[in-house]
């Protein structure tokens, strides 16, 4: 049986085989080894049957991120006018930025569906499928190098059927091929290259590929004809490999529970997920691993979880360290946008300096939930400013006037200095002598606000980023921000008061924001999907919730208005998975839209709940109840438990994966575990629990083995073994009393909890559903909260103060009831 596990190549700068392929024979170049030219870092998947030793089990990052001397200009703002198209495709009809990054080159592109299966049929021509997304550097370097270019653009035109796929607008055509490609190269990455049969099934991949040969590596136009003559020589060979390979991934792939299997044991498993973090944990700055370092938020909020059932524990008192070590160190670094907010994808090294700088949708969302939350847990202000600051910069620069959010910001953009070539974080970086034209007014003696600016941030006028950090010279003489000292060292490093200093500090990211907004931009991803504005929703309604800010709530509910208005089907009773914003800045669909994924309803369905625990209103815990029932009916194992990843009843696609990781976002298994058991609570659906555990039991093996691959399932198991309270505020939902209760729970990590709101309305979605709540009303007139455990209640509470210390004196470790 082949199994995928991961190995963490952390080979930033060195060469490796991004474009190895299966079979590789008759590619190569000249001679037994062959590879693709280019630096690249990556996460690299081998075969193995993994083992407890292993570094295969360790925590994986789901994706290769690559950096290439080379930059292409892209339309963006800022730059002039682009001269009339020579070449326009079929993409030009397609709303998805990436594939409209296409539109115009000389190749004769299809996006990916029935018309571009019916030619490859009737023209017996083989499929060369590319799969990138927008923001994507090295996507965007083989467009230049090789997707438009006349020669290769005849060859592919002339021999292949030639399809283009946004892997965020199809993760289910991405994950399929690039477990193929993993599989059967070593290495995965986008862009992603596929050669596959006219019905669909892979045969060759790779990732990247150079326009031409270099020493042993073979370009593309060597590629593509040696793979037109063995089509035409050679061909059931190349389909029985491929076949083999496919068959072998189905089987390896498989995740199901054994018959009479339960979830395993949550204090091991939990126990052993905080271990095998503790061991990758990087103590100086945080974070897990060396260079490159992701932020990881479903380990920092395992880590937290794992704290508040083992307070007082040596174990517990660690997890939370490493967690807030983390956050603080990432809140100070680079990564961290000082001037304009939000968070960068990665940082390139291990002190969270030099970040790149493309920032992700996905990522503002659970940051903002982290931050949040360490401040519950820790009361630093530091860490609830840190929140506000991400939602900021989503509200500013990520959301549509619709309600909805766009998907990304590019890393590279054209310097304020000109030139036709991007360069990487040219939008964010700042020379010494751009401070101290902005910042010359003098504070105290000598020293202007750029002097204390500069010290502050570690500005030196030779540029702060070291050399081995910028390989290609992008950044050189450059200053990224950095906080080097506390405002009260800075304070008194100019004798000045901390207030002051504070104060100095804010007016100058004030004005160096304005700076940066007469720059050409990045480019940006406007493309809405469902499933990272569902993360987005949980993050506004949770921020809004813990802070009692009205301005985030109402934002948090124009994004739910937002999602049942443009990615509802209601005739269909269908989650859509994107819609696009237009040239006139409207919503724009395409026809026909694709149907939602997996995680495009749990995720959703998560905001949704986060959604009325914030409000309190029940026509989101209606909405979150209707989609569960859909999403049971199209992704539901009925034999092996657990949810597919799509449709299984989609022929097109060819593996039905159950996705067994949390990474960059949580797998939506790990998401719908916990969907279900709060649902079960507020629904009051037994079946819903039992689905819960049966999903956990299909992943049985994963999460005792390696639960550092599922971090977040993890705390769904914890959440089963541990039983989640119900907590009960009765009383008007607007009334002072009944905010001063809810603002009581809400200034609390409560990781299993699930908060209901009842009024004097007899016939309640909540009362209607759960009998028992018939028998709880306000005590004397006031509003009152009543805290349960299978509703089995203390005794009623109407002081807030009462109420958070029994709040805190239930968080201390308790077994399952």
């Amino acid at each position: 049986m082949i199994r995928l596990a991961w190995r963490r190549s952390a080979c930033r700068n060195s060469r490796v085989e991004p474009a190895r392929l299966f079979p590789a024979a008759f590619l190569r170049a000249d001679g037994p080894r062959q590879n693709s030219g280019g630096h690249i870092r990556c996460f690299r998947p081998i075969l193995h049957p993994p083992s407890e030793r292993s570094p295969l089990l360790r925590r994986p990052q789901p994706a290769c991120y690559l950096s290439s001397p080379v930059f292409m200009s892209m339309a963006s703002g800022g730059t002039s006018p682009p001269p009339p198209h020579k070449h326009t495709n079929r993409l030009a009809q397609e709303r998805s930025p990436y594939l409209l990054q296409h539109a115009h080159n000389p190749v004769d592109w299809y996006p990916w569906g029935q018309d571009a299966f019916d030619k490859a049929k009737n023209e017996d021509k083989p499929i060369f499928l590319s799969v990138g997304y927008s923001t994507c550097h090295w996507c965007h370097v083989m467009e230049r190098e090789s997707f438009e270019d006349e020669e290769i653009g005849k060859i592919l035109s002339d021999n292949f059927v030639c399809i283009k796929v946004d892997r965020e607008e199809r993760p289910d055509v991405d994950k399929v091929y690039m477990t193929f490609v993993q599989a059967t190269s070593g290495g995965g990455g986008w862009p992603m290259s596929v050669w596959l049969t006219p019905d669909l099934r892979p045969f060759i991949g790779g990732t990247y590929f150079p326009p031409t040969d270099h020493a042993r590596r073979p370009g593309l136009r060597t590629v593509l004809n040696r793979i037109i003559e063995q089509w035409q020589n050679n061909r059931p060979a190349l389909e029985s490999s491929g076949e083999r390979i496919l068959e072998a991934l189905k089987k390896g792939t498989a995740i199901a529970a054994n018959p009479g299997e339960g979830p395993p044991p949550a204090p091991a498993v939990s126990s052993r997920c905080f271990q095998q973090l503790a061991h990758s944990y990087e103590e100086e700055y945080g974070g897990f691993r060396d260079a490159p370092k992701f932020p990881t938020p479903v380990n920092l909020m395992f880590l937290m979880s794992y704290w508040s059932v083992n307070r007082s524990t040596s174990e517990g008192v660690e997890a939370l360290q490493m967690a807030l070590h983390t956050l603080r160190m990432m809140a100070l670094g680079g990564i961290h946008d000082h001037v304009a907010q939000g968070f960068h994808r990665y940082s390139t090294d291990s002190s969270w300096h030099v970040p790149h700088f493309e920032k992700m949708l996905y990522d503002q969302a659970q940051l903002a939930v982290a931050y949040i939350t360490a401040s519950q847990v820790s009361g630093e202000q530091l860490f609830a400013d840190v929140a506000k600051d991400i939602l900021l910069y989503v509200s500013r620069d990520l959301s549509d006037k619709s309600g909805g959010f766009y998907s990304a910001e590019d890393a590279d953009s054209v310097p304020a200095s000109g030139g036709p070539e991007k360069r990487e974080g040219a939008f964010c970086v700042w020379t010494a002598s751009e401070v101290r034209e902005q910042l010359p007014d003098v504070v105290e003696g000598a020293a202007t606000r750029a002097d204390v600016f500069m010290h502050h941030y570690g500005v030196k006028e030779q540029g702060n980023v070291a050399l081995e950090q910028d390989p290609h010279g992008e950044l050189q003489g450059q200053n990224v921000l950095i906080v080097r000292y506390s405002v009260e060292l800075t304070a008194a490093r100019f004798g000045i008061s901390v207030e002051k200093a504070n104060k100095l500090l804010a007016s100058a990211r004030t004005q160096m924001a304005k700076v940066r907004e007469s720059r050409p931009r990045p480019h940006l991803d406007t493309k809405m999907l469902a499933s990272w504005s569902g993360l987005m929703l949980s993050a506004y309604a949770s921020v809004g919730a813990v802070l009692g800010d009205k301005a985030l709530l109402e934002r948090a509910v124009q994004a739910g208005n937002f999602l049942k208005e443009h990615l509802w089907d209601a005739e269909r009773q269908t989650m859509l998975r994107s819609c696009y914003r237009g040239d006139e800045m409207e919503v724009q669909q395409i026809s026909p839209p694709i149907s939602g994924f997996l995680d495009d309803y749990a995720f959703v369905i998560g905001g949704l709940l986060d959604l009325y625990e914030a409000t309190l209103r029940t026509e989101w815990l209606q909405w979150a109840e209707e989609l569960q029932l859909r999403q049971d009916a199209l992704f539901w194992d009925h034999q092996g438990g657990g949810y597919f990843c799509s449709d299984p009843g989609d022929r097109a696609v060819l593996l039905r994966l159950k996705e067994d990781q949390d990474g960059a976002e949580p797998s939506a298994n790990s998401v719908s575990a916990s969907n279900l058991l709060r649902l079960s609570h507020y629904c009051g659906r037994g079946e819903w629990l039992q689905r819960s555990q049966q999903l956990l039991a299909a992943f049985s093996d994963r999460l005792t083995r390696v639960p550092i691959a599922l971090p977040e399932m993890v705390q769904a198991l914890m959440a089963q073994h541990y039983t989640l309270q119900q907590i009960v505020i009765c009383g008007q939902r607007d009334a002072p009393d009944t905010a001063g209760l809810l603002a009581a729970v809400n200034s609390l990590f409560l990781p299993h909890k699930v908060l209901m709101h009842v009024d004097d309305d007899a016939d309640g979605f909540l009362r209607r559903r759960l009998p028992v709540l018939s028998s709880m009303s306000q005590q004397g007139g006031v509003a009152t909260a009543y805290v349960c455990q299978d509703f089995t209640c203390s005794l009623p509470v109407t002081d807030p103060q009462e109420l958070r210390r029994l709040l805190l004196d239930g968080t201390t470790e308790r077994p399952a009831e």
